[in-house]
């Protein structure tokens, strides 16, 4: 048997693209024979896997789980919204949200995680399904939340089956009244989150950073009235309650009502909402721009007209 060196491992991982750990592994089982070990990684579907890996993946499903007291959300995405309707995706979804639950939101945790029934960890079946499916996907992230005495809702918008759609938001509710009744108020605050794209709980969870950029606004669009410091001191701190106001969830106008206050819904109901995530497909990664005439042209192996 040849000796598995550094180099060996490396080679393989240049002409596969491979991960090193997989090429270690193929190695191994064939004894040091490269082409054997080509042949292995094509066969579990790895070195297929490792040509798509940096591919965009923008589309793919937001994924929710819950339990008494606990809920999570997670976001695995793949190339294109077809994936979104296989089956096979759906299942993986809903089993890492699952897991998510047991395990905590930590992504190495989970990718570490088995993945029910598949004698695989639970990054070791993306990597399988990315062969099996043929696109790059990627468990982009997840998060956990929970409470000691309450509930934590779950709500699903653009839902293509229970538990899966385009947004997912959990809310947190503490409270002691009757839990049917604060479900039912957590997924009322779960579409109010959903709508609304709050960034923080309240006024002292604003970012520093974000309040600092809004006062820097509204003074220099104050200061183009040309009225006195003291009246322009005035305009910006009235202005910056209606940032709250936009921005903070539990200061933020009732969806429901359009008129009561998050805050005062809360206080009516005997609640108080502990903390909510809200996850929207995609957001945040920068789709590339589809040129259809040079992809035709460079299929064609012509240049596009201009």
């Amino acid at each position: 048997m040849a000796a598995i060196t550094a180099a060996l491992v490396k080679d393989l991982r240049e002409k596969t693209g491979a991960g090193m750990m997989d090429c270690k592994k193929a190695l191994t089982e064939v004894e040091g024979d490269m082409e054997a070990a080509v042949d292995w990684l094509r066969k579990k579907g790895l070195a297929a896997a490792s040509k798509k890996s940096g591919r965009i993946a923008s589309e793919g499903l937001v994924g929710v789980a819950s339990a008494p007291g606990k809920a999570a959300v997670v976001e695995v995405n793949a190339e294109t919204d077809f994936v979104a309707r296989n089956e096979t995706f759906q299942n993986f979804v809903e089993t890492v949200a699952k897991i998510a639950l047991e395990v905590g939101d930590n992504l190495d945790a989970i990718k570490a995680a088995p993945f029910p029934g598949a004698g695989r960890t639970v990054e070791e079946e993306l990597t399988h399904m990315v062969a099996t499916i043929g696109e790059n996907m990627n468990l982009r992230r997840a998060q956990v939340l929970s409470v000691p005495e309450g509930v934590v809702a779950t709500y699903v918008h653009q839902s293509l089956k229970p538990g899966l759609g385009k947004i997912g938001v959990l809310a947190a509710l503490a409270g002691s009244g009757a839990t049917d009744a604060l479900h039912a108020l957590g997924r009322q605050v779960g579409m109010h989150v959903a709508a609304t794209r709050p960034e923080a709980l309240d006024i002292s969870s604003v970012s520093p950073e974000a309040l600092e950029r809004e006062k820097t606004v509204l003074t220099d669009q104050a200061k183009a009235s040309g009225r006195p410091d003291a009246v322009i001191a005035k305009m910006v701190e009235g202005r910056v309650q209606k940032f709250y106001e936009e921005v903070a969830l539990v200061e933020q106008v009732w969806v429901h009502d359009g008129k009561s206050r998050v805050k005062n819904v809360m206080k009516d109901a005997g609640a108080s909402i502990a903390g909510f995530a809200r996850f929207a497909l995609g957001e945040g990664i920068e789709k590339p721009k589809e040129d259809f005439a040079a992809e035709v042209a460079a299929t064609a192996g012509t240049q596009p007209q201009s």
